[in-house]
């Protein structure tokens, strides 16, 4: 079940980027010390009473020459479009203004929670000043501080009392996927080319798909499949087709659905930037990957192209170096009746439970080979390991001290348990904890 999602609204200088960054805390920071994964600033995890969530901040999408009303206006209807709760923030310092009220004439008409908080009440004295925005219709304003976490507590209250409690009816023998990729890179024509029918439409004009279109099917063995259509852009109009923040965010909300995601790459065009950003999260988020390359017969061929491809791809992707590499054809058909069978292994290594003992024998040999490291002088001890989730296989290692667990040799317990296990299409966790 996917995760609910909160999109924080509301005009520039209100500080909509100052409470993101609180209620997501430290999870918003850029990755960089692993190639190519990146957090995108406009969304990110949140999580409250054991709740978790998403969180979209609409301030973050670039709507390029776009005059201001309009920007404000297309973020709002944006918010409305992908969120199940709405924040709309506005200022107890400047009070009401058109743009607040242009926001909450669009907010009003949504039929969706809205709660309002007036950011920017740093000290008691200044509740006095948030009575006005009753004038705005939107209920009760909540006085908040974003940059003291101020009633940041009793905002989130309020929001999670209005996410969903009914559990997605989903058959759990049921595998689900998506297809991620950019625009134009053929992920419908590669659903119609699994399914063997016409089901999505399909269009060389990219950001064609407006629909976000879920399929369910089965093959010859009787497995269920799920499959989850990223390019979905309900909204028609420029500002959805020219807002890469957007699609990106699209498919990240995809990726939390999935137990298996295929990262679509187009043969004819290359490797490009977002691919890597969206791959990263699919990576982060502990799902199954697939690296998929489309259009593969549009590619001229010599001795050593497709090895110099999938070189590339290793090259690119270097944190996915677990992932399996397939090289399609939507129009030819190309190779795509190994796709079923793919999805199918790495759900099943996403869901592989190893025994303590075995584990720790594979661990114990990975010491032997290679000992533990020491730092000023004191030597990192492993006691035992044992597995403690799937999707991701997660192990954690008991230590004498974590500190002294170097991310070199952490990586190479991760390596050696790779090779005595089947692992392949999955991440793996490999978390260090020290012995009470």
């Amino acid at each position: 079940m996917a995760n609910p999602t909160i999109a924080i609204v509301g005009r520039p200088n209100v500080g909509k980027s100052t409470i993101f960054n609180r209620i997501a805390g430290e999870r918003i920071s850029i990755v960089e010390d692993t190639p190519g994964v990146t957090r995108d600033r406009i969304y990110a995890k949140g999580e409250w009473l054991g709740r978790e969530f998403s969180i979209i901040d609409t301030g973050g999408i670039d709507l390029g020459d776009e005059p201001f009303m309009e920007q404000i206006k297309h973020q709002a209807e944006i918010a409305i479009e992908e969120a199940d709760v709405i924040i709309f923030v506005g200022s107890g310092r400047e009070g009401i203004t058109d743009a607040d009220e242009l926001v909450a004439r669009i907010l009003y008409r949504s039929n969706k929670p809205v709660i309002l908080a007036v950011n920017k009440v740093d000290n008691p004295e200044m509740r006095n000043d948030i009575y006005e925005f009753y004038s705005l219709g939107l209920g009760d304003p909540y006085p908040i501080s974003g940059s003291h976490g101020l009633g940041i507590g009793d905002l989130l209250d309020e929001a999670i009392k209005h996410f969903s409690t009914e559990a997605e009816d989903e058959d759990e023998d049921t595998i689900k996927f998506s297809l991620i990729g950019r625009p134009n890179v053929g992920k419908s024509s590669l659903i119609n080319a699994i399914l063997g029918e016409d089901r999505v439409i399909v269009s060389e004009i990219e950001g064609t798909t407006r629909d976000a279109v879920d399929t369910r099917f089965t093959d010859e063995a009787g497995q269920k499949f799920l499959m989850i259509d990223t390019a979905g852009m309900r909204k028609r109009g420029k500002v959805y087709e020219n807002t890469e923040k957007y699609s990106v965010m699209r498919a990240m909300r995809a990726i939390d659905r999935s137990d298996v995601v295929l990262m679509v790459l187009n043969a004819d065009e290359g490797i490009r930037e977002q691919d890597k950003r969206v791959a990263g999260y699919a990576h982060e988020a502990g799902r199954g990957v697939i690296i998929v390359v489309n259009k593969w017969d549009l590619v001229e061929k010599e001795t050593n192209t497709l090895r110099d491809f999938e070189l590339e791809v290793r090259e690119e992707f270097r944190y996915l170096d677990y992932a399996p590499i397939i090289f399609v054809s939507a129009v030819t058909k190309q190779r795509l009746n190994k796709l079923p069978e793919m999805i199918k292994e790495v759900s099943v290594n996403q869901n592989l439970r190893i025994s303590s003992a075995i584990l720790n024998d594979v661990i114990m040999d990975a010491v032997a080979i290679n000992p533990t490291p020491t730092d000023k002088g004191k030597r990192l001890k492993i006691f035992y390991a044992t597995q403690v989730a799937v999707k991701p296989p997660t192990f954690v290692i008991f230590v004498n001290e974590e500190e002294l667990m170097h991310f070199s040799y952490e990586r190479f317990l991760e390596n050696q348990i790779r090779k005595a296990f089947t692992f392949e299409g999955t991440p793996i966790r490999v978390i260090p904890r020290r012995r009470k």
